[in-house]
């Protein structure tokens, strides 16, 4: 058995944990709205055609915020076609994903659905095919409060108060080609700078996205963030990055240290938030807003034929990827390196929710189940909450084809409000289980109170309607805890959630 360690402090606080890093992300995209939290005719839907099963487990997870309606969809989106008598709303070829959107769905029923959820929205603006005008009508729709044409607006349609959206994005990956009406860095920088003051002025207490680059493979990476930043520093409150993972080889070991790009992707941009900072000599700190991450190449030849077979059909099932057991690995490894940054990474949105390379899957007309990465996203939300803690880890380290001196394993660790701290782990390692060494005295007299395990002989099992507990979360093997130092047993391919308590 290998072994390591972790040295934990209640003064090695790094920072308050924003609740929003666990948030997520819909959009007008596949089976995301429509068959998935939407399926009016369904056993399950309630009044308004919302799937109530999809609905509990959405609830399960504790979203704090729903990012909508896009993504590539909201570069061609005109706000004012979801809103009004759905009879009246036109149907819109969607450019972005070759689909035909109804707008059955929109800005009211979502902020409607979000509500059942227990969310919030995070409003993304069509920085595309629109611009700084069309920002600032849509933040009067939603946030002002009467005698002015576009809240009046909002009353005629039947919603008297605001919606008080606080979250908003300045458009979607304006850095890439694929992008409808793609920018240069300074044409973007200067639009979203010009929208941000509007919008700003409509309504002065709202928080602002700008966007960062949509990879840290991206040609422009860095000098876009650069131009951007010093347009529009001064009027928004977050730059946002996007990053996805995929394993197409079969490399395990190469796959499950993708974490280690992701905290370097992290910092790089910090670095680049905080040279502009010394630049324009500014006193305002840019946090970040990870708002577009997951695993996602499983569904890329499927949606390929799909194309083949139909273009411009409605809810095309897209990017409906299955996710095995070794995904759900490297999702609690973001998850543990977004802790590891909580300092400055304060809004995140795994990309997406449902059906849409998302932890809930749905059939049409059937059933509902949670995917393998629910469960540390799950985990996550639930505890991963209150301060992040600095936690010191040693480790034994693996070299990959992509990296060198990888830990083998990948730990963080909380402290809630009432004491309670509570360790992240994933065990990297294929074969060999490992014994984590904590060493807990500074925090009083702890007991051990859970060891949650998530684990499976298979990398590549697969939850499905079927079969929805193949990879499910059971309880670990646990270990000991005697005057502050505690011994944790890891198995080999796992993902653990160790919680102590105060004893009383």
């Amino acid at each position: 058995m290998q072994t390591a360690s972790m040295i934990l402090d209640r003064d090695y606080i790094l920072a308050r944990i924003d609740p929003r890093i666990y948030g997520s992300f819909i959009e007008h995209l596949g089976r995301a709205v429509y068959g998935g939290i939407y399926e009016p005719g369904h056993p399950l839907a309630d009044e308004q055609g919302f799937r109530k099963d999809v609905l509990e487990l959405v609830r399960k997870l504790g979203v704090p915020e729903v990012r909508y309606p896009g993504g590539n969809f909201v570069s061609g989106f005109n706000w004012e076609d979801s809103v009004g008598p759905k009879e009246k709303r036109p149907k819109r070829l969607d450019l972005a994903w070759m689909t035909t959107e109804s707008n059955a769905v929109g800005l009211h029923e979502f902020y409607d659905w979000t509500q059942k959820a227990g969310s919030s929205v995070m409003y993304a603006i069509n920085l595309g095919t629109r611009g700084p005008e069309n920002a600032r009508d849509v933040v009067e729709y939603a946030n002002h409060a009467s005698g002015s044409k576009f809240s009046d607006m909002r009353i005629a349609n039947g919603r008297k108060d605001p919606f008080g959206i606080k979250l908003w994005c300045l458009g979607n990956e304006m850095d890439g080609p694929w992008q409808i009406c793609h920018k240069t860095a300074l044409e973007y920088g200067r639009t979203a700078n010009e929208a941000a003051k509007l919008m700003k002025w409509v309504d002065p207490d709202i928080e602002l996205v700008a966007c960062g680059s949509s990879s840290s493979e991206m040609p422009t990476f860095g000098d876009w963030e650069t131009t951007v930043l010093e347009e529009c520093y001064d009027n928004i409150d977050y730059v946002s990055l996007h990053r996805y993972y995929g394993n197409p080889t079969g490399d395990t070991p190469t796959f499950l240290a993708r974490s280690v790009d992701l905290d370097d992707f992290i910092r790089t941009v910090i670095a680049l938030c905080d040279a502009v900072k010394g630049k324009k000599h500014a006193k305002k700190q840019m946090n970040l807003s990870f708002d577009e991450w997951n695993v996602w190449y499983h569904s890329n030849e499927q949606d390929k034929e799909i194309y083949k077979r139909e273009k411009w059909g409605p809810a095309l099932p897209l990017l409906e990827d299955v996710y095995n057991f070794e995904d759900a690995l490297l999702v609690g490894s973001i998850l543990i390196t977004f802790l590891r940054n909580a300092d400055r990474v304060k809004i995140a949105c795994l990309a997406q929710l449902v059906n849409v390379i998302a932890p809930i899957m749905t059939r049409n007309g059937g059933g509902c189940w949670a995917q393998t990465i629910f469960y540390p996203f799950l985990h996550a939300s639930q505890y991963g909450r209150g301060t992040a803690l600095r936690a010191l880890v040693k480790s034994p380290v693996y070299d990959c084809k992509a990296y060198e001196a990888v830990p083998t394993i990948d730990a963080t660790a909380t402290v809630d409000d009432d004491g309670t701290v509570t360790v992240f782990c994933v065990n990297r390692d294929l074969k060999e289980d490992c014994l984590l060494s904590l060493d807990l005295r500074s925090f009083g007299d702890l007991r051990l109170k859970e060891h949650i395990l998530l684990h499976h002989d298979d990398v590549h099992a697969v939850n499905t309607e079927e079969h929805p507990d193949t990879v499910r979360p059971t309880a670990g093997p646990g270990g000991k805890i005697d005057g502050g130092k505690a011994e944790i047993c890891l198995p080999a391919l796992s993902w653990n959630v160790v919680r102590f308590e105060r004893v009383k």
